[in-house]
């Protein structure tokens, strides 16, 4: 079982124009589309449309639509209640795939909630293969959360994709913290290692800096890299997947899917490279679907995903 947590869910609406987005100017949507939503959210989606059990940990109150839609979806979950309701973020995609998010803060968790959903991780745990830390916190949650429940979730292989401050609390902590897994893009990884975002777009840059974070105490980078694939470093080499070439439709949840295909693999003992090559096509097929729809099995082909190993050096 695979148990996702998301502090800060939401209501994903994705709206699709029929033209090039332009700043002031009325525009007719082609279609729109609500699913569930958030980082941890999503990774439960993918999970569940592969048949593999999993449990999304959220804060969320009876009679909340989010609720209500992850039941729709089959999602089994937890929820603990807060004073508030999901936020609603706004994705624009264009025809060529350029993709626009307009994110909400989402509402404030208490400390007695925070505790709730910190009590509820640690039960579920036990029976968990994995457990997801992933996305923002909302207000009210320090930013040292997932570093706490790292501490708390000892024995328990644990991947955690975040961003911001919460990473960056998280980089401050690494060596003691030893999360089983890094999901960064390169952005992310950029603010784990103080490199360049564009710079770490190249796979070898990308190797290079999760090559540090390897040595500080993470025992795994999956560092996904948009049209470039991905690179995974652990302490037994480095590997990089290119992308296969698609048409992009949408790349919300793309690095989740990614994340979950990872994760899948590694249920099936599946070796570095295999893991690696579920990833990239899992996030490959996301990106191909519209709005925030997500890839099941059928929508992937990882024989079309080529890995090479190991991955150069980077010079300068």
């Amino acid at each position: 079982m695979i148990i996702t947590v998301t502090a800060n869910p939401s209501i994903d609406h994705t709206v699709t124009l029929p033209e090039s987005l332009r700043r002031g100017a009325v525009h007719r949507a082609r279609a729109g589309l609500s699913h569930p939503g958030g980082k941890g959210i999503n990774v439960s989606r993918v999970v569940a449309a592969a048949d593999i059990a999993t449990v999304a940990v959220l804060p969320g109150n009876a009679g909340d639509p989010l609720l209500a839609m992850l039941t729709d979806a089959g999602i089994d979950h937890y929820a603990v209640p807060y004073a508030g309701t999901a936020r609603t973020n706004i994705t624009l995609t264009e025809l060529d795939g350029t993709t626009t998010k307009i994110n909400e803060p989402g509402a404030a968790l208490s400390a007695d909630g925070l505790a709730a959903l910190s009590d509820q991780v640690c039960r579920l745990a036990g029976a968990a293969s994995w457990v997801v830390l992933s996305g923002s916190l909302p207000p009210g949650v320090p930013d040292e959360w997932y570093v706490d429940l790292l501490a708390m979730l000892r024995g328990t292989k644990v991947a955690v994709d975040t961003s911001d401050a919460p990473l960056l609390a998280l980089a401050a902590d690494l060596e003691s913290a030893m999360p089983q897994l890094l999901k960064p893009n390169s952005e992310e990884l950029a603010q784990l290692t103080g490199g360049d975002p564009v710079e770490l777009e190249d796979p070898a840059a990308a190797a290079q800096a999760a090559r540090s974070l390897v040595a500080r105490g993470a025992e795994a980078v999956l560092a996904t890299l948009g049209g470039a694939g991905a690179v995974l470093v652990t302490g037994d080499g480095s590997w990089h997947a290119q992308a296969p070439a698609i048409t992009p439709r949408s790349t919300v949840g793309a690095g989740d899917a990614a994340l979950a295909g990872y994760l899948l693999a590694d249920l099936e003992g599946a070796a570095p490279a295999d893991r690696l090559r579920r990833a990239v096509a899992y996030g490959s097929a996301a990106a191909t679907l519209p709005g925030t729809g997500l890839p099941g099995p059928h929508h992937t082909d990882p024989g079309a995903v080529a890995v090479t190993t190991p991955v150069p050096l980077h010079s300068r």
